[in-house]
């Protein structure tokens, strides 16, 4: 976990500001939730498995043991967890070591926040060594705190994650935003108290209180993200 933590931002007169900004990883800023599938079906076709499609809802957005769990049960593959994790992550890395595409607006929003000195932190289901990997593309200077799924007792779906980002930029977790693209992370930050921005990029996800559904990050900037602190969205 990075641990430079910049000022925060100026409040407003109500305390209403936004204080920071946490993102997902996957599905969020760069295009991969489909690089986990692919490589779920390879592996699994080397163990002599073939993945049923309806599955990758199941597995999208959610930790390593989980997603690699269900499918050891539902395929039968006999394989233990942990060699099944390395396996995959073995997979993803070769994948984004040959191509990583960003999500569009991605870059454009990360710059905006680094250019009003948002304190932002990237929150993310996918272990250390795969968020290094990213991060080396994606611009490790972007982010002043970074969460791995292999870092904390309890991942998403749990409030973890977004509690620690909150808590490592001194942030109250009301007065921040997060931008996540499932239904497992989205439930993360709302169990945390955090303002949603969702961006579904497998699964539908509707709106509710506190949590705004849009259809590209080329919808979101920081006035956006500040809105939603003083009840503007």
């Amino acid at each position: 976990m990075t641990s430079t933590v910049p000022a925060l931002g100026t409040r407003t007169a109500e305390g209403s500001a936004l204080q920071a900004v946490l993102l997902d990883m996957d599905g969020t800023l760069v295009d991969t939730e489909g690089f986990w599938w692919d490589v779920e079906v390879d592996v699994f076709a080397r163990l002599g498995h073939t993945l049923d499609p309806s599955w990758r809802h199941v597995v999208v957005g959610g930790p390593m043991s989980r997603s690699a769990g269900f499918l050891i049960e539902a395929t039968g593959a006999d394989i233990p967890l942990a060699e099944l994790t390395v396996l995959l992550n073995d997979g993803f890395e070769d994948r984004i070591g040959r191509f990583l595409p960003l999500m569009p607006g991605a870059a454009r929003l990360l710059a905006e926040l680094a250019a009003h000195e948002i304190p932002t932190a990237l929150v993310s289901a996918s272990h250390r060594r795969i968020i290094d990997r990213v991060l080396a593309s994606l611009g490790p200077q972007y982010f002043s705190l970074t969460v791995a799924g292999d870092e904390v007792p309890r991942t998403k779906p749990h409030p973890d994650p977004y509690l620690l980002a909150a808590v490592g930029l001194g942030a109250d977790p009301a007065r921040c935003a997060v931008v996540e693209d499932t239904a497992t992370g989205v439930a993360s930050a709302e169990a945390a108290g955090c303002h949603v921005v969702a961006v579904p990029s497998v699964a539908p996800i509707g709106p509710s209180a506190r949590r705004t559904v849009v259809g590209s990050l080329e919808e979101v900037d920081l006035a956006f993200l500040r809105g939603l602190m003083t009840g503007m969205r």
